[in-house]
């Protein structure tokens, strides 16, 4: 009982646009870029420490845009979590939590650690301590696990002073680190010569370790995660969250682009000419002696107290990305802990804060171990590493959310140039996790520990823990063929019944095909349950989709190995799709009520993806039921990839002793099609003899009207569906489901598999 109730109870919504593009700001406008400037130009030259800031914002950009439209129709605290879940299941989506987790809390150490070191150092410095390198380094420790200390406590407070707070350190971070952007320009304008300090341009190794440079520092643009983070807790999260994530990468990115063009421009010729002799930029960036020092020296050359601006700088950038990484992190636990598939604890909600305490309790483990065990560059490196892995996994839930769920979703965003952009960050995501393997072997041996530790989590405890989610495909009843069935060999065709009064108008239909094709008969029952009632109440709405499946089942069950199973799906045509693929059908046999669906649809939100998603035959019927005999059957033909699949049909749905069937055209002037040819080619599929199939060609303007008007002489017209799905036409239907809604005769709509469509649509 007090599980249940934890785990339903609710976090406040309390922040707003400002605030939640605040938090994305604060998250990747971190201490993460001071490091990484100095890292750049050591690694790839002053032009590569440019390239890395703005191919990583475009990177991020492209990520961004795939959390922005999963956010905005999910939009619940877990992110990633959530759009694994719904995409692809409990297994994927626990492991995109974990590595989640993982990420922000190593961030939120590795925040910890550059606020402590530039801190320490400007002490050590301005107050002249004469520290020692081990001294300093336990004195960074501390300080590190204090500054952490601090902003779990102000997590613990709850999301509005989470928020607050977060923005008044971001506005603080900003205002410091466009001051350095402006004197970048200053400089640049007084002193156009030191516009030779970009000679040469990259490193002579700078192409190669490119990757490298933008890998390790890829934590630096990953805030616009922590947005998703706060689904439940922001205020119109469909509108606002894909606002702030668009917005805050577009702003940091120009931002790194500036600071890191003021860092190169601050180098004075005495300084590359003074003792030692640094030669070039990069190589005064090497003899700074460290990533943390290389940024701050630089900025005391390029305007007065720059010291004390560096400083101050860190500290509100720091601070405030360690507060949006540990607000990120416990909100992933929490979401593993609210589904179940971490024990109930981690959603404890605090009844006065409404905060989730103990997800927050073990994300300060991880934060202060990273804090006290890592170096800047492999904390760096190891939050890069589980980002990318977090990433891509994310943009391969956009591609499939949108293409299995977009009927079932409320988008407030939806990217553009689908699927393209998802494909180019995934490509880009695994080019950076190579890139980290050349600077930071520590960084891949910690994720991959963690994702196989996660690996063993799922399998000992959470697999069969996890809570339904309302996405879920659940399995509510499952019946065997009382014959086993042959596996390897036989055909399956699947047979969809949605109520007792069409089960029997699929069954002859049905009887024809397996005749032919032989093998097993799978019957579904998809439960049809109203939003409003629980997933634990499905089955009460099953008994009239079982009393369909006993009607079939006795008539298919004496010739055929008949197997059933009722399911609950938010939506019918994904489970429908969703079993297809799971019991390896190769037919579905669904009926149409025969009525124009309106809107986006043209057959139906059922029929359509039906049609577009299934990997195999389909073959929907329209007024086919009863004892009907078809003596005359029509076939329009165009020379699509479902044409032979339609003569194939109508050969084996005709009267076998006196059935004749037409394959018809209509010529246009447009468009040439030899119907005589075609039918020759494809005879081999014919079921009755090449007499009794007699082509027919016409010449008309009007394509439906012609196929119409041929129409009124025959019993029965069997029509390929569009090759594009019929959603997709968004002015005018296309002429086959024009023809099937207009069409008064029994209507046989068929589309064909095969191909590298089918195989998409069976493994993507």
């Amino acid at each position: 009982m007090s599980e249940n109730r934890t785990v339903s109870s609710e976090l406040s919504r309390d922040l707003s646009l400002f605030h939640v593009t605040m938090m994305g700001l604060g998250m990747m406008i971190g201490a993460g870029v001071f490091v990484g400037i100095s890292l750049s130009v050591q690694g790839a030259g002053p032009g590569g420490l440019l390239l890395t800031m703005g191919l990583n914002g475009l990177l991020a950009l492209f990520s961004a845009m795939s959390f922005a439209e999963l956010a905005s129709a999910i939009p619940r605290a877990g992110g990633a979590y959530n759009f694994a879940r719904v995409a692809f299941g409990r297994g994927p989506s626990f492991l995109a939590g974990w590595m989640e987790w993982l990420a922000s809390s190593v961030a939120g150490g590795f925040y910890a650690i550059v606020f402590a070191s530039f801190t320490m150092r400007f002490l050590n410095e301005a107050f002249a301590l004469g520290l020692s390198e081990a001294w300093l380094n336990v004195c960074v420790r501390l300080l590190a696990v204090g500054a952490a200390g601090v902003f779990i406590a102000i997590n613990y407070r709850g999301s509005s002073e989470t928020g607050k707070i977060g923005a008044i350190f971001t506005v603080g971070q900003m205002l410091f680190v466009l001051a350095i952007a402006v004197a970048g320009i200053v400089v640049t304008i007084l002193h156009p010569e030191r516009l030779r300090n970009f000679t040469p341009f990259m490193h002579p190794d700078g192409w190669v370790r490119l990757l490298g440079t933008m890998g390790v520092i890829y934590v630096a643009f990953e805030g616009f995660e922590v947005i998703a983070q706060a689904g439940d807790e922001t205020v119109d999260p469909k509108r606002n969250l894909p606002k702030a994530m668009l917005y805050s990468v577009l702003v940091v990115t120009i931002t790194y682009l500036l600071v890191a063009f003021a860092s190169v421009m601050a180098i004075t010729p005495a300084a590359i000419e003074g003792e030692p002799a640094a030669g070039t930029v990069r190589q005064w960036f090497e003899q700074q002696g460290s990533e943390i020092a290389g940024f701050a020296e630089a900025i005391k050359l390029l305007m007065p107290y720059g010291g004390v601006l560096v400083t101050l700088a860190v500290l509100f950038s720091a601070t405030s990305a360690l507060n949006a990484t540990i607000y990120s992190a416990t909100r992933a636990s929490y979401a593993l802990g609210r589904d179940r598939l971490l024990p109930g604890l981690f959603a404890t909600i605090s009844h006065t804060r409404k905060t989730p305490v103990a997800a927050l309790g073990f994300t300060s483990i991880l934060v202060l171990a990273v804090a006290v065990l890592l170096s800047p560059k492999d904390a760096s490196a190891t939050a890069s590493m589980t980002f990318l892995s977090l990433f891509f996994v994310v943009n391969l839930c956009v591609i499939r959310v949108r293409r299995h769920m977009g009927d079932e979703l409320d988008y407030g965003y939806l990217m553009p140039l689908f699927p393209l952009i998802p494909i180019l960050a995934i490509i880009g995501q695994v080019a950076l996790a190579g890139g980290i393997l050349m600077e930071s072997v520590p960084a891949w041996v910690v994720a991959a520990s963690w994702i196989t530790l996660g690996v063993g989590v799922y399998l000992g405890y959470s697999r069969t823990r996890a809570a339904p989610t309302a996405e879920e495909i659940r399995v509510l009843e499952e019946r065997p063929a009382p014959v086993p069935v042959p596996t390897g060999a036989a055909h399956r065709t699947m047979v969809a019944v949605a109520n007792p009064y069409n089960a029997l108008e699929l069954v002859q239909t049905t009887h024809r095909i397996c005749g032919v094709r032989g093998g097993s008969i799978e019957l579904i029952h998809m439960v049809p349950v109203p939003d409003q009632v629980p997933l634990s109440d499905a089955s009460r709405y099953m008994l009239e989709g079982r009393e369909g499946l006993l009607e079939a089942m006795l008539s298919l069950g004496l010739q055929y190995p008949v197997s059933t199973t009722i399911r609950y799906c938010r939506s019918m045509a994904r489970g429908i799709v969703s079993a297809v693929r799971e019991k390896r059908i190769g037919t579905l046999i669904l009926g149409w009520h025969g009525r124009a669906a309106g809107g986006l649809f043209t057959l139906g939100s059922t029929v359509d993806p039906v049609i577009e998603r299934s990997p195999c035959d389909v073959v929907v019927l329209k007024n086919c039921g009863g004892n009907r005999v078809f003596r005359n059957v029509l076939v329009p033909l165009a020379g699509g990839p479902n044409g032979a699949l339609a003569l194939e049909i109508a050969t084996i749905l005709a009267d076998p002793d006196a059935g004749c069937v037409t394959p018809f055209t209509v010529m246009t002037g447009r468009h040439l099609f030899d119907i005589e040819a075609f039918v020759n080619a494809h005879a081999d599929r014919l079921r009755l003899p090449r007499q009794r199939v007699q082509s027919k060609a016409v010449g008309a303007q009007d394509v439906v009207a012609a196929i119409l008007e041929e129409a009124k002489d025959y019993d029965l017209v069997v029509i390929g569906s569009t090759h594009e799905a019929a959603v997709r036409h968004m002015r005018t239907a296309p002429i086959p489901e024009t023809v099937a809604q207009r069409c008064d005769l029994p209507l046989v709509m068929v589309r064909a598999s095969g191909g590298i469509r089918s195989w998409i649509r069976r493994y993507v």
